[in-house]
């Protein structure tokens, strides 16, 4: 007996290790994207959420020991000479960490753009969240919460099929995102969440480009 009792045990721990994460309940997402925003991220946006943003502990790219070279006495200088340090090494950090099909990582300026390709973060035929999306999704929330003083606008995105439900599909897609990394300890003071249906294509619209067109694109802005 006790033979098959230890026998048993390696086959259960193994069925712990493959368990499949689900997305919460629908009903109850609004209680883990308290505090985020559903709205672009725009600078007027970020202004108006500042305080939020700061009550809820959040810090301010001013408040971050980067070492670079500052000039004394000009914050507007120093403040972006820090950013630009900051984000480059959260972009470097990003790029290495998620060199994974159907996965981007891209700078313009001082923001950083992680692109993820629905199929390579979601279930084929259902919509939840798969096994290899979590993981990814893990990698960057542990990133994001060591580069913490960051606003991130989560926006889901679909193809140009013209189905009606574009935008409720691309919003449904954000906001699992969003539980996601809420779940992961990120701070939802510093989210603002949208779905945007099939505008703004960074593909063809053949069958090929409208894969990469259905996706979720996680932008990242330093909180000044």
């Amino acid at each position: 007996m006790k033979f098959a009792k230890f026998a048993i045990l390696p086959i259960l721990l193994l069925g712990v290790g493959c368990v499949q994460y689900h997305s919460p309940a629908r009903n109850t997402w609004s209680q883990y994207l308290r505090g985020a925003s559903f709205t672009d991220m725009t600078e007027t946006a970020r202004i108006a959420k500042r305080p939020v943003f700061l009550g809820a502990g959040g810090k301010l790219i001013s408040q971050i020991d980067t070492p670079v070279a500052l000039d004394y006495g000009d914050k507007v200088q120093n403040d972006n000479a820090i950013s630009v340090k900051y984000m480059a090494n959260l972009e470097y950090e990003l790029y290495d960490a998620l060199r994974k099909p159907g996965i981007s990582v891209q700078r313009a300026g001082t923001d950083v753009v992680v692109i993820l390709v629905r199929d390579a973060i979601m279930e084929l035929n259902v919509g939840d969240i798969s096994a290899d999306g979590a993981d990814t999704l893990k990698i960057i929330s542990k990133i994001l919460q060591k580069y913490d003083a960051t606003f991130l606008e989560i926006a889901g995105y679909t193809d140009a099929m013209g189905t009606s439900a574009a935008d409720a599909l691309s919003f449904d897609m954000a906001q699992r995102v969003g539980v996601y990394l809420s779940q992961s300890g990120i701070n939802t003071a510093r989210m603002f969440i949208v779905g945007r249906g099939a505008s703004r294509p960074i593909a063809a619209q053949d069958d090929i480009g409208r894969l990469t067109n259905r996706r979720v694109e996680i932008r990242l802005v330093p909180a000044r």
